[in-house]
């Protein structure tokens, strides 16, 4: 087994240096790229932060139900208001609690950052040891959610906190915090563990510390709210064998996403292990699992027994079981486009009754795409993400002699095989009639996918101009070219263009109006028609 990296879009500042001489020196079409871009990126990258600190929030309300937090709301809220003497001591003791327990884990999140660098976030979306190393600590994540061991900091270390917190005014409070943090980690690791790696693939400088940020705010709320009104407390419903539950359920939902990890290097390394129908076979089963648990049918060893089941069990199984029934058809090809951007590619199914198999696709067939290219470079590896109807070119060279001998323009498509939304763009903008027509007859489709790990023929290796690093890989080639002619290392990125490589109209990212992406598709076809 052997795992490859691939460039970013700036590995340093010596490089980033360098982008900025190129896009001087590309000439009108490649600036006016660059600026489009750039308000491209200014418009999506804090949705995708905003997503990340909604995700930490809800894991910290996730994280105030489980067995290790919850129980420790009223001692905490009594400790502060009789210790404190007065009701608004006993506030402002309580915000320092909250403001000490935020401080804590968004430290993490910026020691996090500090560790790896923004850059090297960025790649490990597609990097293989990384994305095994993920599906592995998710695994036992989800096994210690379980039952099976509790994930504990050095009990030693819980005690010298504990000692700290004896100690009067805010440094007392902020140990007090610190306690609860290590106390608690059995419960909150995997739950922290989970989000910062989704932050970290994310590729943003401020990801972890915003998730963290997120998750500690979400957990200091309830000691803080309760302390400043004491008698909210009475509402809460009591401590039992429920919180253990929420537990399980989490463990569960752990074990389903660790797959996707598993996935994304089964395909970037075109292992060809892990088809559509072994991921689905493991979600239906998994989840089928969650169901028969909240009815009370399947029993841990540390669970309560289950006399009865509540209102909001039944109502979660119902859900669960309907999940279940939905991703059945998948395993006979049906598409499933609620879950489609988590799904290994239709193309890995080895039994799809929803479309026959495709017959020659690394062949051009004169018919239908008159060209002197006889063969498709690259084509032999993306069989399993071809998308059925359409015939894509994975050669930028081969692309641009197309377009030229077809008069057609091109649309570049800078995708990945982990690319979420870039399946999530196929899945629900794609596939519209309209969109689908456009891209069929009206351009020379060209997709480039940036993280194939496939080496390149060594005739083909090159030292780039960009980021100074040997390239030998196709992914390599494809996301140097991103970056460098291009300015960006986003996906997926669509770019229109001609047959001598000139950009018609300002590149677009995800954006998943069809209307929108229909009005892009226009916009370069009348480009290039008034550029004839």
């Amino acid at each position: 087994m052997q795992f490859t990296d691939i460039p970013t879009a700036a590995d340093s500042v010596v490089i980033r240096k360098k982008a900025d001489s190129v896009a001087k020196t590309k000439g009108d079409s490649v600036a006016k790229i660059a600026a489009a871009k750039q308000t491209v990126t200014s418009k999506e990258e804090p949705k995708s932060l905003w997503q990340i600190f909604i995700e930490g929030l809800i894991g910290g309300f996730t994280a105030v139900l489980l067995p290790c937090i919850y129980p420790l709301l009223p001692l905490t809220v009594s400790f502060f208001t009789k210790k404190s003497g007065s009701k608004a001591k006993g506030i402002m003791h309580s915000v320092i609690y909250g403001l000490s327990i935020i401080v804590i884990y968004v430290g993490l999140g910026l020691i996090i950052t500090l560790l790896f660098g923004s850059d090297a976030l960025n790649a490990l979306a597609s990097n293989g040891v990384f994305n095994i190393f993920f599906f592995l600590l998710l695994i036992v994540f989800g096994i210690s959610f379980l039952g099976a061991f509790e994930i504990t900091l050095p009990s030693s270390l819980a005690n010298k906190l504990d000692q700290n917190s004896d100690k009067g005014g805010m440094a007392g409070i902020f140990f007090m915090a610190a306690t609860l943090v290590v106390v608690s980690f059995s419960c909150t690791g995997p739950i922290i563990g989970t989000l910062l790696v989704d932050a970290a693939s994310k590729g943003h400088r401020l990801a972890p510390a915003l998730g963290m940020f997120g998750f500690s705010l979400a957990l200091a709320l309830p000691f803080t709210i309760f302390a400043m009104f004491p008698s909210l407390l009475k509402s809460l419903p009591k401590s039992g064998g429920w919180l253990n539950s929420v537990k399980v359920v989490l463990g569960f939902l752990e074990l389903a996403f660790a797959l996707k990890f598993l996935s994304n290097v089964d395909l970037a390394y075109h292992w060809n292990l892990f088809s559509r129908e072994v991921f689905l076979s493991l979600w239906i089963a998994i989840w089928a699992l969650l169901g028969l648990y909240l009815l009370g049918k399947l029993k841990f060893s540390h669970d309560s027994d289950v006399p009865f089941v509540s209102i909001p069990r039944l109502f979660l199984s119902i859900v669960t079981f309907a999940f279940v029934v939905y991703m059945i058809p998948g395993l006979w090809g049906a598409p499933l486009k609620a879950i489609s951007a988590f799904l290994p590619p239709e193309g890995t199914q080895d039994f799809n009754l929803s479309q026959a198999p495709d017959v020659g696709i690394t062949s051009v067939n004169p018919a239908e795409t008159p060209s002197k290219i006889t063969e498709r470079k690259y084509a032999a590896n993306y069989v399993s993400n071809k998308i059925k109807g359409l015939e894509p070119w994975y050669d930028y060279e081969q692309a641009l002699q197309v377009s030229k001998e077809q008069h057609k323009p091109i649309l570049i498509d800078f995708t990945g095989f982990v690319c979420v939304n870039c399946r999530k763009m196929e899945s629900d903008v794609w596939s519209n009639k309209e969109v689908f027509s456009r891209i069929k007859n009206d351009f020379i489709l060209l997709q480039l996918f940036v993280d194939d790990k496939a080496d390149l023929d060594p005739k083909d290796v090159f030292v780039s101009t960009y980021s100074g690093k040997k390239i030998t890989t196709i992914g390599g080639k494809w996301s140097d070219m991103e970056a460098k002619d291009f300015n960006s290392n986003s996906q997926p990125n669509y770019i229109i263009m001609d047959g001598n490589g000139a950009v018609l109209v300002p590149p677009q990212g995800a954006n998943y109006s069809v209307s929108n992406y229909i009005k892009f598709l226009n916009s370069g076809l009348t480009a290039y028609k008034a550029a004839k």
